[in-house]
């Protein structure tokens, strides 16, 4: 019995891109969060949410590179497909993490005086990328649909991703931060956790009716069954997350990462329906994964150079965290 390679490289072309999407959702998820969240912060709680992402937020956006580069080279015809219909929310997207990455550097050498205007540049970068990539997943969910209901959806799935991101962000925070900073974010993971579960909710109850293919995916016998735990139990989590607010923090800072292990597992769940609703479209209703794929040999060619690329991120990433793991100290930028 001989491996059909046509079959398996866009197989494993689209596990790989899905996972890293997935990667780059919850990491930079966190400090995109806390971009957002420089809107309730005082100036000195800036500087220290500052330093909790210092370390991480450049490896973190690798993901999304490596994301995009994957869907280019392997999924050409997608590539091309996807861009032309979301050409203006992706330019959007990139003035926001320009905005973002500016900021950040410039915060630390004007003077003081000056500090707050690029916070707020730093934040509205931050809101602008968040909104741009929830418009983005919100019009593929419906098919490309740059109509006025594709867009309407587009800007509700926007403002639910942001709220997503600013739960990801407090729940960092309070890993990475102790005394009242610490307890103001647990305050505002309550508050955005009820945001981030009616976004969900809302895409999840939409999702379904976005064509019938979807539909009979999810409403009928027994598939109905074998999918039911991802919502029950994602709603679940919610609830016992939001409940452990009451209580957070912990004597001796004990459970302080666990808000963010859950968000993460939340967003795996809701990333899982979304990949058994679209399987096995890359362009939803248009290009399969196959349709979609370059030559096999093409793919075999870029497999070898993800061999070898993929574990350096993976290595970088583990070593960056543990490195840098603990509470958050002053950041210096010399």
């Amino acid at each position: 019995m001989t491996f059909d390679w046509p079959t398996a490289l866009p197989l494993i072309f689209a596990g790989l891109m899905g996972l890293a999407i997935l990667i780059y959702v919850i990491l930079d998820g966190f400090d995109l969060g806390i971009g957002i969240l420089f809107a309730v912060a005082e100036d000195g709680e800036q500087d220290t949410m500052i330093a909790a992402i210092g370390p991480f937020w450049d490896a973190n956006e690798t993901w999304l590179v490596l994301a995009v580069g994957l869907l280019l080279v392997a999924f050409p015809m997608a590539h091309g497909v996807i861009l032309s219909a979301l050409y203006i929310p992706v330019f959007v997207l990139l003035v926001g993490l320009i905005l973002r990455g500016v900021a950040f550097d410039f915060r630390a050498k004007v003077p003081s005086g000056k500090k707050h205007r690029w916070n707020r540049i730093f934040f509205l970068g931050s809101v602008i990328a968040s909104l741009a990539q929830g418009y983005m997943l919100g019009v593929y969910v419906l098919g490309l649909d740059v109509g006025l209901g594709g867009m309407a959806f587009g800007v509700l799935v926007a403002f639910c991703l942001a709220a997503a991101y600013a739960a990801m962000g407090a729940a960092w925070v309070i890993y990475k931060t102790e005394g009242e900073l610490q307890k103001k974010a647990v305050r505002w993971l309550r508050t955005a956790l009820v945001l981030t579960a009616l976004g969900m909710a809302a895409v999840s109850l939409a999702t379904p009716f976005a064509s019938p293919r979807i539909f009979d995916k999810w409403f009928v016998w027994p598939q109905i069954l074998y999918l039911s735990p991802l919502p029950i139990l994602s709603a679940l989590l919610f609830l016992w997350l939001w409940r452990q607010t009451f209580h957070l923090p912990k004597p001796d800072d004990r459970h302080a990462l666990t808000p963010f292990l859950t968000l993460a597992a939340i967003f795996a769940l809701g990333f899982a329906g979304l990949a058994w609703s679209f399987y096995p479209f890359v362009v939803p209703d248009r290009l399969t994964i196959w349709q979609a794929a370059s030559a096999t040999e093409s793919l075999a060619i870029i497999l070898v150079g993800t061999v070898v690329v993929l574990p350096i991120i993976i290595f970088y990433s583990f070593y960056a965290y543990r490195v840098f793991g603990g509470k958050a100290t002053d950041l210096t930028y010399d």
